[in-house]
């Protein structure tokens, strides 16, 4: 990991609580490698650690998570950020601890994932979700590995299909958030979800969540390489290269 003035996710242990901190606002929050890299490494940290019952994720700044860096993604090859992304997911999905995801301001793409991916998700009710993938001639693929398992159908298809941004109130509402409280009550409400887990025996909250988390590890497992796939088919193609340059031409505009 690298040193403290350039970490991107901060680690502490606080009453059997881990919390990961993103911490990365120049590019707000995105799923950098070094992003990616240390909030994994915070996990298995986590995980090792015997006093450590619960993991909290969290972030600074305005965003909870804006998704993948698509600077570096565009590099290395959509298929490969794609599949870090279902990589993602799948840990937090299988880490032997319950995964909490505080959620506030503006969260988008992979950012969903991993609010999906958390065993429980309290979100502000002014958090803002959009999977605007469709308006780019894109769909949710590697996300909704995590999103259709906890989202209604009819939730799913008005929000994947219209691009149109929703709010806490409706996340929950449409099943991406366990709850959805007021931004002053966010950390009190997250505070006594964890403390409430952290009365959990180690070995009978590792097995419940092994036991109700099965299917989504499934989906995971089976379709995760052919949806990391799409994703990359989709944005390679040219009808989404002219989509998407014609969306940065209106930003410029």
């Amino acid at each position: 990991m690298s040193d403290e003035y350039d970490e991107l996710v901060h680690y502490r242990v606080d009453d059997h609580v881990a919390s990961l901190v993103l911490d990365s606002q120049h590019n707000r929050n995105a799923l950098s490698k070094q992003l990616v890299g240390e909030l994994l490494a915070g996990l298995e940290r986590a995980e090792a650690d015997d006093d450590v019952k619960v993991v909290l994720i969290r972030a600074d700044g305005r965003t909870f998570c804006s998704g993948a860096d698509l600077s570096e993604a565009s590099g290395e090859g959509m298929e490969k950020a794609a599949g870090v992304l279902v990589d993602l997911q799948r840990r937090i999905a299988t880490l032997a601890k319950p995964v909490v995801a505080r959620v506030h301001g503006s969260v988008r793409a992979g950012g969903i994932g991993i609010v999906a991916a958390a065993d429980i998700a309290v979100s502000a009710t002014d958090a803002t979700y959009a999977f605007t993938e469709v308006r780019l001639g894109l769909t949710p693929a590697a996300i909704s590995l995590s999103v259709l398992p906890r989202m209604t159908d009819r939730g799913a298809a008005l929000t994947f299909l219209t691009g149109e941004v929703f709010d806490g109130r409706a996340a929950e509402r449409h099943g991406l958030v366990t709850l959805a409280v007021h931004e002053d009550e966010l950390n009190s409400e997250v505070d006594e979800i964890c403390a409430s887990l952290a009365k959990g025996n180690p070995q009978g909250l590792r097995e419940t969540k092994a036991l109700v988390g099965r299917p989504l590890v499934e989906r995971i497992d089976r379709h995760g390489a052919d949806l990391a796939a799409l994703s990359a088919r989709l944005f390679g193609s040219d009808e989404a290269k002219a989509a998407m340059l014609a969306f940065l031409n209106r930003k410029k505009g």
